[in-house]
């Protein structure tokens, strides 16, 4: 009966020791193993034998990025105005040997040296600007806890301010300000609308005159090129008819034909003329109508000598 006792112990006695020795590591996390309260080494993931009673695991990391609230803080900016801010932070643990033996709490030490920073950050900016310069003041954090965690295994990835909450009454006079600029906008939008559209008919009247003097003046082209062609046309023409009229007189029968023409244009004019005027004064050789188509016969035959000479 007592060896089964003792064997019951010896059992009991193993496995505690092999709970004791044999860990396993998950993935994405880091041990730290103390050899007599002395580092060792780091484990990673997997299966670990440790030296029973001599070997223990001082410390668990996990190598996954983390997210830290920050707090709502109250920050006061260069305007002397004060600010509720608060924000999140990631970070990551790049060397888990640092991360234990470098800091007793590197996530708490973080925390604050970003509050600090932000207070820092939004005191060298005016109160209208802090909306503005977020993405700045974001980046300027992240650089300074950079430089303070590397000696700490942690690396800073990113930092983000969530709210930032402005006292009451400068979120009245921020709206009443944001109302007095939109209708300042509006004011301007209206009178450059306005402008724009004067000039636009200004410069509409402009080219309107523009256009209408360059057809006046194209009018007054086409107007004298049409005259001066019809003028030539009928040059043209009387000249092509004289030619043909003397060459129909030059012909057989012209001459009579040329004196009878004479002789009934001489009387069709006497008419027309007795017909328009009260008086008339008659010539002397009025009967004498052989007399007139023998004068036009004479001068024919001298324009006839003096074209051949």
């Amino acid at each position: 009966m007592e060896s089964f006792y003792v064997g019951l112990v010896i059992a009991v006695l193993a496995i505690i020791v092999i709970a004791k020795t044999a860990i396993i590591v998950p993935q994405q996390s880091a041990y730290i193993v103390e050899l007599l309260g002395k580092y060792n080494r780091t484990t990673s993931a997997g299966f670990h034998i440790l030296i029973p009673f001599i070997e223990r695991i001082a410390y668990k990391h996990s190598l996954k990025e983390e997210a830290i609230d920050i707090a709502e803080q109250v920050c006061i900016t260069r305007d002397n105005v004060q600010v509720g801010i608060d924000g999140v932070l990631y970070m990551q643990v790049l060397d888990a040997r640092l991360a234990s033996y470098g800091i007793t709490n590197y996530a708490f030490a973080i925390a604050q040296l970003a509050q600090t920073t932000l207070r820092s950050e939004i005191g060298k900016i005016v109160l209208d600007r802090t909306f503005e310069e977020r993405a700045a003041i974001n980046a300027n954090v992240v650089n300074e806890l950079d430089k303070a965690s590397e000696s700490w295994g942690v690396k800073v990835l990113r930092y983000e301010i969530k709210n930032i909450n402005p006292p009451s009454d400068v979120l009245g006079a921020m709206e009443k300000q944001m109302r007095a600029e939109r209708e300042k906008r509006a004011v301007i939008l209206t009178s450059e609308g306005e402008r724009d559209a004067i000039i636009n008919q200004a410069e509409g009247e402009k080219q309107h005159v523009i256009k209408a003097s360059e057809a006046a003046q194209q009018q007054q082209i086409n107007e004298a090129a049409g005259e001066a062609e019809a003028i030539l046309a009928i040059a043209t023409a009387t000249a092509e008819g004289l030619r043909q009229v003397g060459e129909a007189v030059a012909g057989e029968g012209g001459r009579e034909a040329m004196q009878l023409r004479v002789a009934e244009g001489y009387v069709t004019q006497f008419g027309n003329l007795a017909k328009e005027a009260n008086t008339l004064v008659v010539p002397a050789n009025l009967s004498d109508v052989a007399g007139m188509i023998a004068l036009a016969t004479k001068v024919f035959d001298q324009g006839k000598t003096d074209t051949n000479a």
